[in-house]
Formats: C-alpha cells, sequence, structure tokens
C-alpha cells in the first residue's frame, strides 16, 4: 500500500526548483499526484501532494529534501490552496437558489450544486465525472453548448420519482484564454420562484421615490423637493405632460408620507359631472333615482388616514369645484342627499397637465381653488427635457420585458440611443415604454439598431405594407370573396414579420385565439 502527504516548500526563488524536485521524486520512487507553484518576488513556494511506497524512511525523505539548494523550510499541511478555493467555491454554490450544473470539454460533470442535485435526482458523488447524457434530464441542451451554441430562458418541465420541477434553463459554453470552448454551464431557476419575485416587483402596493429611473438633475429636484413635504399634511399640485408619470409620483409622496390608510386615485376627466360628485363625496340611500338604498361612502371617506389622488384636476366642473375648496378648508364632506357632515383625514394631491393659471384668467378655473391646491407645486420635467435618462429607462424596460415576452434583445446601439434622444416625446415615459414593446415583439434581431424602432408613425406605415395590393380597385370578384382574400393575405403578412403566432397577434391587434381561428379558417 501507498501513503499520500501533502507539503508545503517554501524556497528563495531560483531557476530549476521543479526540475529539482522531480528528480528528487523519481529517485525515491515517490509519485507526484498534484502541485501547485506560488511565486511572489523572491519567493517560490510550491505545494505538493504526494504517493509514496508504505515502506518509505520519511525521516530520510525530509532530509533528502532538504539537499536542494535554497530551500528554507518545510511544512506538512491538511489541504492544498487548490482544494481550499474548490470549498470555497462549491459553499457558494451551494447556498444558491439556483441549480448550478458544469460539465467538462468532454460532456462529464464537472461541477453540480446542490439545488441541481435536488432537481436533477442525483448527489455530486455519482453525478460527478459522468457524462450528462447520463443524468436524469428533459433534454441535453447543454451539449450544444460545446458547440459554440447558447440558450436564455428554456422552459424545462422534469417529472420524476422524487418531484416534478419547472424551471427556466440557460446555457452558455466557457472559454479559456484562447476562446478555445472547455466546457459549458446551465442555471436553472425555479419557476415558482421567479413568479413570487415577479410579483413582489410589479404587484407591489408600495411605490416609492427609490423606484423611479432616472438620474438626470431634472427628475433629481423635483424628488428632492417632493421628499421635503412628503411627511407633511400639505396639498401638493403636481403638473406635467401626459405620460410624465404624475401618479406614480404622488403615490410615491404617499408612500413616503407615513400615512395609514390607503392611496386612492381617481381622474377627474373620466367620470361625467354627476357621477363625479357621487364617487368623491357619497350618497344617502334614496338620494338620486338609481341610488342604493343603503347608500355609499364617497372616496374621501374611504381614503380615511390615506391620500386620495385627482388626476386631471382641470377638468373638473365649476360647480364642483366649489364643493371642492369647502373640503379643502373644512376638512369636512356631507354626502348628496345629507345634511351631516363627515370629517375626512385624507391628503389630497392633485395633477393636470394643463395651464392652471391661464384656465384661472380665462375663468374655467376657480382662483380661491387655484390658490389653495398650489400650495406646494411640483414640476415633472418631460422626458425631451432628460434625455440623459432615456438609455437607463431603456434597459429597465428592456430587462422586464425580454422576461415577460421571453426575448433577448440586447441593449440599444449607441446609434439607435441618439435616435431616440432627439424624437421629441410628446407621450414622454409612457410613450418611451410602448415604443420599446413595440420593438421587443417585433425586431426580427437581438440588437436594436436604429432600423429596430418603430415610433407610432413608423407602425402606421409597417400596417401599411401587411395589406400589400389591397386598395387594387381593378380587382374582380364580391365582396366576401375580396375580404376573404385581403384577410388571407394579412395573415400571411404579420405572421412572416413576426416571431411567433402570439407576436403576430399583437401586431394585428386582435387576440391569440382569434388569429388560432382565422388561421385555421383559412388553412394557413
Amino acid at each position: 500500500m501507498s501513503s499520500t502527504t501533502k507539503l508545503q516548500l517554501n524556497f528563495t526563488d531560483r531557476v530549476g526548483i521543479i526540475a529539482d524536485i522531480a528528480n528528487l521524486m523519481s529517485r525515491q520512487a515517490v509519485n507526484i499526484a498534484s502541485m501547485e507553484v506560488d511565486v511572489e518576488e523572491v519567493h517560490t513556494t510550491v505545494y505538493l501532494e504526494v504517493d509514496a511506497p508504505s515502506t518509505i524512511d520519511w525521516d530520510a525523505f525530509y532530509n533528502e529534501l532538504r539537499t536542494i539548494s535554497d530551500l528554507k523550510d518545510i511544512a506538512t499541511i491538511q489541504t492544498l490552496p487548490q482544494e481550499k478555493r474548490e470549498k470555497r467555491l462549491q459553499v457558494v454554490l451551494n447556498n444558491m437558489s439556483d441549480g448550478i450544473l458544469g460539465i467538462d470539454d468532454q460532456g462529464e460533470v464537472v461541477i453540480i450544486n446542490r439545488v441541481a442535485q435536488n432537481i436533477l435526482g442525483c448527489d455530486a458523488r455519482t453525478a460527478t465525472g459522468r457524462n450528462i447524457s447520463e443524468l436524469n434530464l428533459s433534454d441535453h441542451g447543454l451539449l450544444e453548448c460545446l458547440t459554440g451554441k447558447s440558450f436564455s430562458n428554456r422552459k424545462r418541465n422534469l417529472i420524476a420519482e422524487h418531484g416534478r420541477f419547472q424551471f427556466l434553463s440557460t446555457g452558455k459554453p466557457i472559454h479559456d484564454s484562447s476562446q478555445r470552448i472547455v466546457g459549458a454551464i446551465e442555471i436553472m431557476k425555479d419557476m415558482q420562484e421567479i413568479k413570487e419575485l415577479s410579483n413582489a416587483v410589479t404587484l407591489s402596493a408600495q411605490f416609492s421615490f427609490s423606484d423611479m429611473i432616472g438620474e438626470s438633475p431634472a427628475l433629481m429636484e423635483a424628488i428632492s423637493f417632493a421628499q421635503k413635504i412628503a411627511a407633511t399634511d400639505a396639498v401638493v399640485s403636481i403638473h406635467g405632460e401626459s405620460g410624465t408619470g404624475k401618479e406614480l409620483f404622488a403615490h410615491a409622496i404617499h408612500t413616503e408620507s407615513g400615512r395609514r390608510g390607503p392611496f386612492i386615485p381617481l381622474n377627474c376627466a373620466a367620470l361625467p359631472e354627476t357621477l363625479l360628485e357621487s364617487e368623491l363625496f357619497g350618497y344617502v340611500g334614496g338620494a338620486f333615482s338609481g341610488a342604493l338604498k343603503e347608500g355609499k361612502a364617497g372616496l374621501f371617506e374611504g381614503a380615511k388616514d390615506g391620500t386620495i389622488f385627482l388626476d386631471e384636476i382641470a377638468e373638473m366642473p365649476l360647480a364642483l369645484q366649489a364643493k371642492m375648496l369647502r373640503v379643502i378648508q373644512e376638512k369636512k364632506v356631507r354626502r348628496i342627499g345629507s345634511s351631516q357632515e363627515l370629517a375626512i383625514n385624507a391628503r389630497i394631491i392633485t395633477a393636470t397637465n394643463k395651464d392652471l393659471a391661464k384656465m384661472v384668467e380665462e375663468k374655467r378655473f376657480r382662483e380661491d381653488l387655484y390658490y389653495r391646491i398650489c400650495v406646494f407645486p411640483i414640476h415633472i420635467p418631460p422626458l425631451r427635457e432628460r434625455s440623459e435618462d432615456i438609455r437607463i429607462l431603456v434597459e429597465h424596460f428592456l430587462f422586464h420585458l425580454n422576461s415577460r415576452l421571453g426575448r433577448n434583445l440586447r441593449p440599444p446601439s449607441a446609434q439607435a440611443i441618439e435616435r431616440l434622444c432627439r424624437y421629441p416625446w410628446p407621450g414622454n415615459v409612457r410613450e418611451l415604454r410602448n415604443v420599446i414593446e413595440r420593438t421587443v415583439i417585433l425586431s426580427p434581431t437581438e440588437t436594436i439598431e436604429p432600423d429596430s424602432l418603430l415610433f407610432g408613425t413608423d407602425l402606421g406605415s409597417s400596417m401599411k405594407g401587411l395589406v400589400g395590393q389591397m386598395a387594387d380597385s381593378s380587382e374582380e370578384g364580391s365582396l366576401p370573396s375580396l375580404i376573404n382574400r385581403y384577410e388571407k393575405q394579412i395573415l400571411a403578412n404579420a405572421l412572416k414579420q413576426s416571431h411567433s403566432k402570439r407576436q403576430a397577434a399583437k401586431l394585428l391587434g386582435i387576440s391569440h385565439t382569434t388569429l388560432l381561428n382565422k388561421l385555421k379558417k383559412h388553412k394557413i
């Protein structure tokens, strides 16, 4: 039998140290299982794992080692540096929530963490060294990565004796310094965990200033001012063009105010005058035709200890503006049909994209209400005045849209960003998001170039192209047959321009089911 020892040899650096060690080992019939060399300035440290015959005289062996010139000292060690690094790496990998599976250039497993072991129903001892084709995988796409291919967010559904696992899989090749493929790595993300994270981000009831995207001085100034007044009870008036995010700003003020009640938004332009009044102030039973017998509380009551956000305040009728003035002054409301006043504690935030001062001059908005709601006016800058935020916003939208739509578009090129910055953005951030979503759905490439960007006017031209020769009035046939022919042509062109049927349905503005029915009808 043989015995194994791990040694640390410290030298003054010189040429030929490794050759001298190898010659000595050969003379002593000792095998070098592994060796690492660490050179630092004039010092060289050699780590050895040696296998020696059971009959070896270790004292004589160490005395022989000491004859190597420039050797300063010898020590036995428990683990080699590489073993320590591997153990630290394994600890990190085992504490990750994603499954990690790595193979070498021959397809043999070299890395597998605890999550991947659980998903695949194996342990590291039996899996390591085996070819990936021998493991219980729904497919062996990781082997494709050894040819230079990669895949992203591929859906996997694995049913095994130990349970069912649904996960998204991403695989990439591993290159060395010479760009040779030396292996591949696969990352497995649990679908349920992704859904929970997505819900936590997208469905969060709280929106704060930290969630706002942008670093421009104009936006930072508006946020800084809003944060100073957030904790007060003062009425706030937010001014900004359509699509700048006025409601998000109001919600952030509510969140940072620390109020216990809810945030209740209402668009004053969305309801007729009579309905708007009953929604705001509520009513008693039988107050008007169609009223509920038990009556109904208004939004001011519902927003108790919270915030009520009145968007498009400029569209509020003059008669209702007088009642709003009393609410702000007295902090009380009276339901329609009631003589009793109810105290309220709701903070009021208003917003508009109109010039209220000009509307006051034109007698279209009450002057006394104007001064009541404009105690703390906040101006949200339009996107054309914060072009430095466009790249940040695009990357944010891309991250969420790529995940939701199953694409993998890379951030726009410098030329594409330049085109985005030149555009005036009448719809502001909302319009930018629409453009990016449209581009993610319709772009035929994985890189966003200037020609890939589809603005509203570009979309109109694209839709005209779908029709082809539809306007050719010289065609003969009945109206139903012509319509069927044109519909079939539109469907075929939409499929050519899209990556999937779902994308084609989005392009045509119809549901996925409707598209499938039409394809079946036309036998496409």
